[in-house]
């Protein structure tokens, strides 16, 4: 029995451009197959980031995130996840939304805070489950995949598979693959990474350069599927009767 098809259209984000980077999304969906399910883009997708007082000129409410993940998800039939840079009243967050085409939203914010994001940036409070057509999947951002913690929680949850935002720095790309390997082990699930890719696109963030390497993991912790540092598109069917297998092997309960 196959599973969902899931499309990462890795790319590289436009700092502080909410309209540059709406445009480039709803274009690499546009572009992707007809028969994926969900569309993954990277941690702070659709603003960008940086880590002073000029995130708030590219920061965007919940709704318009969440209207235009919408559009796109109706635009196309499939289901669209992507962060973003949330402004609520003065505050910022660290969020990703996961959209149908009927527009009904499940939005994550970031727990774990990574450098200098904690000066301008507020931590959510809570882990998020979204019922997906790969099961019940628990979301995550970036640095967040290094809290076994959390992934212990999840796994109390029995989710079937993590969605993983990033925009993990090229320079500990290594460590972005083995985290990711490590949390699809932890639970026995199948892990979806959508990384950003390129560098900083403004002054104050031309020196980072980010690892791309989006990937599927699968439920045994061995890379499906992954990609190199080009703005590609990274397109995998996840299997049940792998996943299924793969609990049995290990005892896990059903």
């Amino acid at each position: 029995m196959t599973g969902p098809t899931i499309a990462v259209p890795q790319r590289a984000a436009f700092d502080l451009d909410p309209a540059r980077n709406e445009t480039d999304v709803r274009a690499r969906a546009a572009d992707l197959p007809e028969s994926v399910d969900i569309a993954l883009f990277s941690e702070y997708a659709l603003t960008g980031f940086v880590a002073d007082n000029r995130a708030f000129s590219g920061a965007i409410s919940r709704e318009r995130a969440t209207d235009f993940l919408a559009s796109v998800a109706a635009q196309n039939e499939f289901d669209v996840l992507a962060g973003y840079l949330e402004r609520d009243g003065e505050t910022l967050y660290n969020a990703a939304a996961y959209v149908r085409p009927d527009g009904s939203a499940t939005v994550y914010r970031k727990r774990h805070l990574w450098g200098g994001e904690s000066a301008v940036v507020t931590p959510g409070d809570e882990l998020v489950v979204a019922d997906t057509p790969a099961g019940r999947t628990g979301l995550l951002t970036c640095y967040d995949l290094n809290f076994v913690g959390d992934s212990a929680a999840l796994t109390d949850e029995r989710i079937d598979a993590l969605f993983v935002v990033g925009a993990w720095p090229a320079a500990h790309s290594t460590n972005w693959r083995l985290l990711c390997r490590a949390r699809a082990l932890d639970g026995v699930r199948w892990l979806v990474g959508a990384n950003r890719t390129g560098s900083g696109s403004i002054s104050g963030t031309a020196g980072t350069e980010y690892a791309g390497r989006s990937l599927v993991v699968r439920p045994d912790g061995v890379v499906a599927a992954a990609l190199n540092r080009g703005e590609r598109d990274l397109v995998w069917t996840l299997d049940r009767d792998l996943l299924a297998e793969q609990r049995a092997f290990v005892g896990s309960v059903e």
